[in-house]
């Protein structure tokens, strides 16, 4: 608790009586006369009214002597201190600007938990693990095994809208074909847990007018075509099909959206 210091306000009808560690010859005692209370906060004796008072020219009181009050405040904190202030942050768990090495990490370890035992059978102790991290650090940045899928999945997306940006169409159109249909994670889903495969790809209208949006902007696409695009891609996670055959596709679409 940080320590106090006492503060007095003085009777109105006459100034501040100076501080004295003797008596004032009437009975009463020194002004600052400080001690301590059980508490240990400093505080101020109170002087009897009309000690060491001065009369005001021609012997009027012009207003009755007030009590003294004993204020206990908060003794300021020296600069060197105080805590200093780190980084504004947005909601907890939610980063600001670019992603932290630490959540990049433990997604990369959530991607190879996922890959190697699928969903239903990777608990946060293995993605943890994965990510080579305390189980303790995971949950400071995730609740749930869900919470960690999910943020996955937009971590994917958004790689895969960075990665197109920056190849051109003819090389970008093969390139995500081939992430998609090869993905480890998708991969092992389609394998085992078909439905909760299907339960990740149903989209609402908000979220797929995001995808459509930034897979335009990627590839240079009008809306309608990116929408073509977008929902070929998500063919090719239900239904890959041999990396020769995604070739073939990719090729084909890519002429397509140049038409």
């Amino acid at each position: 608790m940080p320590a106090t210091t006492g503060y007095s306000l003085p009777p109105l009808s006459r100034p501040p009586v100076p501080s004295s560690d003797q008596h004032d010859g009437q009975g009463g005692v020194s002004v600052l006369d400080a001690g301590a209370d059980p508490a240990g906060h400093h505080v101020t004796t109170p002087v009897p009214p009309g000690a060491g008072a001065t009369p005001p020219p021609g012997g009027v009181q012009m207003t009755n002597p007030v009590p003294a009050l004993a204020v206990a405040v908060p003794a300021p904190v020296p600069p060197s201190a105080r805590p200093a202030r780190g980084p504004r942050t947005g909601a907890p768990g939610r980063a600001t600007g670019p992603m932290s090495r630490t959540r990049r990490g433990l997604l990369t370890g959530a991607r190879s938990a996922f890959a190697e035992r699928g969903l239903r059978r990777t608990t946060m102790q293995h993605v943890a693990a994965a990510a080579g991290v305390a189980k303790a650090t995971l949950y400071n940045h995730f609740r749930t095994k869900d919470d960690v899928a999910a943020a996955l999945l937009a971590f994917e997306l958004d790689r895969l809208a960075a990665l197109a940006a920056e190849l051109p169409l003819t090389v970008a159109v093969p390139a995500l074909a081939e992430e998609v249909g090869a993905h480890p994670v998708l991969r092992r889903l389609a394998e085992t847990e078909p439905e909760t495969l299907a339960r990740m790809l149903t989209v609402d209208a908000e979220r797929w007018a995001d995808i459509a949006v930034a897979l335009g902007a990627a590839l240079g696409l009008t809306r309608v075509a990116a929408e073509v695009f977008g929902r070929w891609l998500l063919g090719l996670v239900l239904q890959p099909g041999t990396k020769a055959e995604r070739a073939q596709q990719a090729a084909q679409m890519t002429r397509m959206l140049q038409a």
